[in-house]
């Protein structure tokens, strides 16, 4: 495998022994969901006819390489939509490796180019490695050739996009040079059959370590090891001349790659993604997390000088990266094929001269093993995948809020009827994606999420805990953010790996707010009736993985639950107004990591997904006694992966293809809707008998639906809210 996708250490041969039993454990399932599938994708949830012309509609095209003419140059030639024409919104991906976008972005990114919405992707790095393009039984005897290298890793992905959005890998490109911001020289590649795809190669030097010291890179250059980070100039490429970017012209060339194509939907990779608690080194390879700091730099330089006027708004999703091959498969069989075919692709398994180049047609270091360490059959995000962002008041209005712009953004329903507001950008900038929601005592909705600070030096990065709390029920005005701070000590101890919040409140009216740290185990901080905030508590547990979900069950006892690799830990409250009790096994089967909890029946219901399979699970726990798991029922589902919402009768999620699908009733079948969007889904009831239900789309624009609290009701036209976000352009 190529320099920049080694197998982490400690994970010896686990890939194929895992995928082997999962296809075994899921093989029973699929005859089954095979029929209920095949009646679920015939059907669309009444009413969204709407939306499906957002979905499909005319779209932003970057017409040959017009969209890069200049990518320092904002007021160059930008697309042009038809009069009317609704916007599906435009994907910008940003990785530090040719193939960090296959294994992991996708499926994500073969959902965005299959329907056809505008996609371009950055590359940071050349990806050169060592040089030897081949198997690892022909290394020994194939010289070193860093140029041919990176050209062939180019070759490899062109030929993947084009496969991805025309059928044909040998699909021709337009391939010009551009210049940058930062003062150089980007490759800019347009698919001439599909020209709302796009390539942009930077080409800088990548670190060809995964954990070592490496000072020329963009963790040296990131840390002022070094002043400047030099090109690595693949063989064939237009750009022919050399160039060096300061730490400033990375972010400068990022921000007028921004400008240019105004993005609704940012992907980048993981910034924060932790330490392995043993070894202490990284659990991702030092390009990808530094090369996501600096995408985090360059999107709020974007944002802060960039007038909204100008540009539309945008979200962000982060992915994990080699932790993928440590966690339960997130994709069902089919879905990991269509991911590894892709990989084939880029491998160049066949070994044709399909671009007849002499560097080569692809990348043949993953040639032995296109999987990668089982990062084929995974995909998950590393924020974002919190389902309490849509909450409702006593007056039946509805509060929605996410991160768009590096800030949240606020969208308002006055009482069930009543006109919609927003987006509005609550002040406070640096917000990472993901917000938790939870209405306290008296009415007032408070808001939690984290945020990243830069600080003058490099070892000043930092991710914080921070809320925000309603001035009075019913009102659009919030409080200033308060930081509750961070159980890390400092960055360079588990890279400031702490999860997304979660927050309840008990029967006794105590607010508490709950995070994974960067060791695995959950921390939380308790709010005092005078206001304060006690310390940061250790509640143990060891080896938990993604955001933990916290409900209040119906004794008024806060539960939390996070997810393992293997299964699904509890704390509970012995009272109302107590601490929260230990750590406690729930014996609940693994999941693929999110988790969504609500109080219900007398206890806290959780839903998750079934590995291999995309299947919704739900189990009920209760407290009485200690912990315990009751009647864990599979639900089935439409093959997809993330994040559930769950409110009355209603379940919605991310399904195959990457559109939405609902379940709408026991014994119904799963509709898809043609909504695409980032994130995950939230819902809540509105009222006693209503059920609201909302995403936000690659668009960056809120949608949003209800359905009256019964099984046999379907969801109303989806609606949404406010102008087309196109910022001007």
């Amino acid at each position: 495998m190529p320099e920049g996708h080694p197998t982490p250490p400690d994970r010896p041969g686990a890939a194929g022994g895992r995928r082997a039993a999962r296809r075994a454990r899921t093989a029973e399932a699929t005859g089954r969901r095979g029929a209920r599938s095949a009646r679920a994708r015939g059907r669309v949830v009444k009413g969204v006819a709407g939306v499906a012309a957002v979905a499909a509609g005319c779209m932003f095209v970057l017409r040959g390489n017009e969209a890069l003419s200049g990518i320092g140059d904002r007021h160059g030639p930008v697309p042009t939509a038809a009069v009317d024409a609704p916007d599906p919104g435009r994907v910008l991906q940003i990785v530090a490796h040719p193939d960090d976008d296959l294994y992991f972005m996708n499926p994500d990114l073969r959902y965005s180019i299959t329907a056809g919405h505008p996609v371009t992707t950055v590359y940071l790095t050349a990806g050169e490695a060592d040089g030897i393009n081949a198997t690892e039984g022909k290394q020994a005897s194939t010289p070193a050739n860093k140029p041919a290298y990176a050209e062939a890793r180019q070759n490899g992905i062109r030929a993947a996009y084009a496969k991805m959005a025309t059928g044909d890998r040998g699909s021709a490109w337009k391939r010009t040079v551009v210049p940058t911001k930062g003062g150089g020289h980007a490759e800019v590649d347009v698919l001439v059959a599909k020209p709302e795809v796009n390539l942009v190669w930077l080409q800088l030097r990548e670190a060809g370590t995964v954990y070592d010291s490496a000072p020329d890179s963009l963790h040296g250059l990131w840390d002022g090891k070094i002043s400047a980070l030099g090109a690595q100039l693949a063989s064939g490429t237009p750009v022919k001349q050399r160039f060096s970017y300061s730490k400033d012209q990375v972010v400068r060339t990022l921000v007028g790659i921004l400008e240019q194509y105004a993005p609704t939907t940012v992907r980048a990779q993981d910034p924060t993604p932790g330490r392995f608690p043993d070894t202490k080194k990284y659990t991702d390879h030092q390009d990808h997390f530094y090369g996501a700091r600096f995408v985090q730099a360059a999107l709020a330089a974007y944002a802060k000088d960039v007038d909204a006027k100008d540009r539309p708004h945008f979200a962000v999703q982060n992915y994990v990266g080699y932790f993928n091959g440590s966690l339960p498969s997130a994709l069902d069989p089919d879905e990991a094929k269509e991911k590894l075919d892709i990989l084939d692709t880029y491998a160049w398994l066949d070994k044709q001269n399909h671009c007849g180049s002499d560097a080569g047609c692809g990348d043949l270091k993953v040639a032995d093993h296109p999987a990668g360490n089982g990062w084929t059959s995974t995909v998950n995000y590393a924020r974002g995948t919190g389902t309490s962002w849509l909450t409702s008041d006593k007056e039946h209005g509805l509060w929605a809020f996410k991160v768009l712009d590096g800030q949240v953004a606020l969208w308002h329903r006055s009482g069930p009827i009543g006109a919609w507001s927003g987006p509005r950008l609550l002040p406070g900038t640096g917000m990472d994606p993901g917000v938790a929601t939870v209405t306290l005592a008296d009415g007032r909705i408070a808001a939690f999420g984290t945020r990243t600070s830069f600080g003058a030096r490099p070892a000043d990065y930092r991710r914080e805990v921070v809320y925000a709390v309603q001035k009075g029920p019913g009102t659009e005005e919030f409080g200033d953010w308060q930081s509750l701070g961070t159980p890390e000590t400092a960055d360079e101890n588990w890279t400031s790996d702490i999860s997304a919040p979660a927050v309840a409140v008990d029967g006794a009216g105590q607010l508490a707010a709950y995070v994974r740290d960067g060791a695995g185990s959950l921390r939380g901080r308790v709010q005092s009736a005078n206001g304060g905030w006690g310390p940061w508590a250790p509640y143990g547990g060891a080896g938990l993985h993604g955001t933990p979900v916290a409900a209040t069950d119906g004794a008024g006892r806060r539960m939390v639950f996070a997810a393992t690799s293997k299964s699904v830990l509890g704390w509970a409250q012995p009272k109302p107004g107590a601490p929260l009790g230990p750590a406690t096994p729930t014996g609940l089967p693994d999941t693929t990591l999110p988790l969504t909890a609500e109080g219900r029946e007398g206890g806290v219901r959780l839903w998750f997904r079934k590995p291999g399979s995309g299947n919704v699970r739900t189990a009920l726990v209760t407290g009485d006694g200690g912990l315990k798991v009751n009647h864990l029922t599979d639900l089935g589902g439409l093959q997809g992966f993330g994040s559930v919402t769950a409110s009355g009768h209603v379940l919605a999620g991310r399904s195959a293809g990457g559109l939405l699908g609902a379940g709408l009733g026991s014994g119904r079948p799963w509709e898809r809707s043609p909504l695409m969007f980032v994130g995950a889904p939230s819902s809540t009831m509105t009222g006693r008998n209503t059920v609201s239900l909302a995403v936000v789309g690659l668009d960056a624009r809120l949608y949003v639906t209800s359905s009256a609290d019964d099984a046999d009701a379907h969801l109303a036209p989806w609606l949404p809210v406010g102008p087309r976000n196109t910022g001007g352009r």
